[in-house]
């Protein structure tokens, strides 16, 4: 007895950075199509690249889809894929791998069952406690860098937490990678340009590993997005065959509003998305047979009053579900995303976000982007936000997590114990169990009404704020050999010199 009282006493407060690694799901994924519906969104989308095709605005990838057989048209840029090259293809994608950071503790599954949270990813705005909302800079761009690498239900960077608009546009990739490199030990994402060589080499030199083995052990990621309706401009597929020729993962994904930028159905919609993602899919696979390739959804309404793009909706449930569907279908992992619509972290931000959350998780997705700190449709990255997304995620991970059924935990000893009418609180198997047995919150306030009062009286929002400055306030920056830093530090200096 006295051990347990000491173990209570010992106890802490649950924390965000609790070295929380990407979990595996225990949940079957839930189908909200039947098979027979999945394969007409299948044909219909071959159909579509066939007869309609698609626009690719590179004459590299060009030249990789004629070679394949495709049927290609110089003057308007339009590609038209035939149903068996697309098949034949995207069969030689791989369905999982694990993505290496230069902290190996911090290496993220990819695939199967597996659940990868990110950050919101590039938002040109950024809001916080004491901070009102502006434009990214590079000091705003490295506390976001420094809250997410404290936040440890954010397992990879997937991009810019926000976007660093005073640096110069054609050197602003070197100091947002630097940042990310040396202030945190996560694996990151890159940005489509046509020669990727900075970002792989500063991911390259962070590691501290041979060109060899970073081309044997993905370790950088890109994001393609398709210009929907049905086009990829030239840095997305450069970008693209750069990567996928070193053997970097890519994520193809469609961003398709239905009514706007897609059919104003939602099976309409989910046929573009998976069209234009079989493009993507398959010249990765034209350029390297078996490299890592996503299949990223994106796919909503628009308010049709309004025009406004509208997340977090039922209709984006759906559509989230229906993509894992589609991924399984092809056998490779799904990108998904944490998405909401309020203009401030309140109330309208949680629960369009819990819409999200649990149809991405139930959908199975394996990479869900923007995980923390989205509002505003996207255009603002907020560090209360992304507080209060943690806690979301903390409760998802443990819902998704296996249930204890061992022989104890069947209770049936303990229940003969106790007998009718007792009660567990003194119960032996209480006692060893009560210190863990359930999901602690970290930002919830389970204090009656007089205590909360007494406490402040601070709602969610403001709890967040503060959890936030005080994981800024202790922030350190990961250890970094002093070989890599200057190594890193040199590279950068270097090639700031050349483009500036």
């Amino acid at each position: 007895m006295a051990k347990r009282r000491q173990r209570r006493r010992n106890r802490g407060a649950p924390s965000l950075s609790g070295k929380t690694a990407p979990v595996r799901s225990s949940l079957a994924p839930v189908s909200i199509l039947s098979s027979d519906q999945v394969e007409a969104i299948h044909d219909a989308s071959l159909r579509v690249l066939q007869e309609t095709g698609i626009e690719i605005m590179s004459a590299p990838a060009r030249a990789l889809f004629r070679e394949a057989g495709a049927e290609v048209d110089e003057a308007s840029e339009r590609v038209r894929l035939a149903p068996e090259l697309v098949e034949a293809q995207i069969a030689t994608c791989p369905s999982e791998w694990v993505f290496h950071a230069r902290n190996p503790a911090r290496n993220v599954p990819i695939g199967g069952n597996w659940l990868a949270y990110c950050n919101a990813t590039t938002p040109p705005y950024v809001s916080g406690p004491g901070l009102q909302r502006q434009p990214g800079s590079l000091e705003t761009f490295t506390k976001a860098v420094q809250l997410c690498q404290s936040i440890d239900q954010m397992h990879f960077f997937y991009g810019y937490p926000v976007e660093p608009q005073d640096l110069p546009v054609i050197s602003r990739h070197l100091d947002a990678y630097h940042t990310l490199a040396t202030q945190s030990d996560k694996v990151w994402r890159a940005y489509a340009l046509s020669d990727m060589t900075d970002a792989m080499e500063i991911a390259r030199i962070a590691r501290g590993v041979s060109a060899e083995q970073f081309e044997a052990e993905p370790s950088l990621m890109l994001n393609c997005n398709t210009n929907s309706p049905l086009k990829i401009d030239e840095p997305m597929c450069n970008g693209l065959i750069a990567m996928s020729s070193r053997g970097q993962p890519v994520v193809i994904s469609a961003f398709t509003m239905a009514g706007a930028m897609a059919p104003i159905t939602m099976a309409g919609a989910l046929v573009e998305q998976n069209a234009e993602c079989l493009a993507g899919m398959v010249l990765t696979q034209l350029v390297k047979p078996g490299a890592p390739v996503i299949y990223g959804a994106f796919t909503s309404n628009v308010h049709m009053r309004s025009g406004a793009v509208a997340l977090g909706t039922p209709e984006y449930a759906q559509a989230a579900i229906a993509g894992g569907q589609l991924a399984r279908r092809y056998g490779v992992p799904y990108k998904s995303s944490n998405v909401n619509s309020s203009n401030a972290p309140d109330a309208q931000a949680a629960y369009e976000s819990m819409n999200a959350l649990w149809a991405t998780h139930m959908g199975h997705c394996n990479v869900m982007a923007h995980g923390i700190g989205w509002l505003e449709s996207g255009l603002t990255f907020n560090f209360e936000k992304a507080v209060i997304d943690a806690e979301m995620l903390r409760m998802m991970q443990a819902l998704v997590s296996p249930m204890d059924l061992s022989n104890e935990a069947l209770g049936v000893e303990a229940i003969a114990r106790v007998g009718p009418g007792g009660h567990f609180f003194a119960d032996p198997m209480t006692l060893d169990r009560y210190e863990t047995a359930f999901w602690e919150p970290m930002l919830s306030d389970w204090k009656p009404y007089d205590g909360w009062v007494e406490a402040g009286a601070k709602d969610a929002t403001t709890r967040a704020g503060e959890i936030a400055t005080q994981l800024l306030n202790e922030f350190e920056a990961p250890p970094m050999e002093a070989s890599i830093r200057e190594e890193l530090d040199t590279y950068v200096a270097k090639r700031k010199e050349e483009l500036l």
